[in-house]
């Protein structure tokens, strides 16, 4: 529960915005700056704030960003790690998934590979309380999805 003062300092939010942008690539330019732009925020600090927190991951990753737009032009935003389908085609060393899961296998992972994507999955804010086993359950749900047959070991 929320206290008094907690509800009393806190700030009206005026849009939440949702972007996927490249770890450590991140510029005023689209898809940034207009989003941000129509808020009246400033994207230069938030290309310098997000290039510094993601400097540990590889260049080019896809992350998932929730920005919170406040009404003074002030924003907060947390950045998720990249989504699963991202991790299963980088394992799997490939591009797209198949065109007809189910029938045609795109590629073939272990369950070693799930269980390290679910590691790191674990430490998103919307995983962190969940069991790695649900997580894993979840990983091997998305990539049947995707066309991806996951075996105990490769033959």
């Amino acid at each position: 529960m929320a206290t008094l003062k907690e509800i009393l300092t806190r700030r009206p939010i005026s849009a939440t915005i949702r972007l996927t942008v490249d770890a450590g690539a991140a510029k005023p330019g689209p898809p940034v700056g207009p989003a941000l732009g129509q808020y009246k925020l400033n994207s230069m600090a938030f290309c310098k704030d997000f290039n510094a927190r993601t400097q540990k991951f590889k260049p080019g990753t896809p992350m998932a960003v929730t920005i919170s737009a406040f009404k003074d032009g002030t924003f907060e935003f947390t950045v998720k790690s990249p989504s699963v389908t991202w991790y299963l085609k980088q394992a799997a060393g490939i591009e797209l998934g198949s065109g007809r899961p189910g029938h045609v296998t795109a590629s073939t992972l272990t369950l070693k590979h799930v269980y390290e994507i679910a590691k790191i999955k674990q430490s998103d804010p919307f995983c962190q309380y969940m069991p790695l086993a649900s997580i894993c359950k979840s990983i091997i749900g998305t990539a049947n999805s995707m066309g991806i047959k996951v075996q105990k070991e490769l033959d």
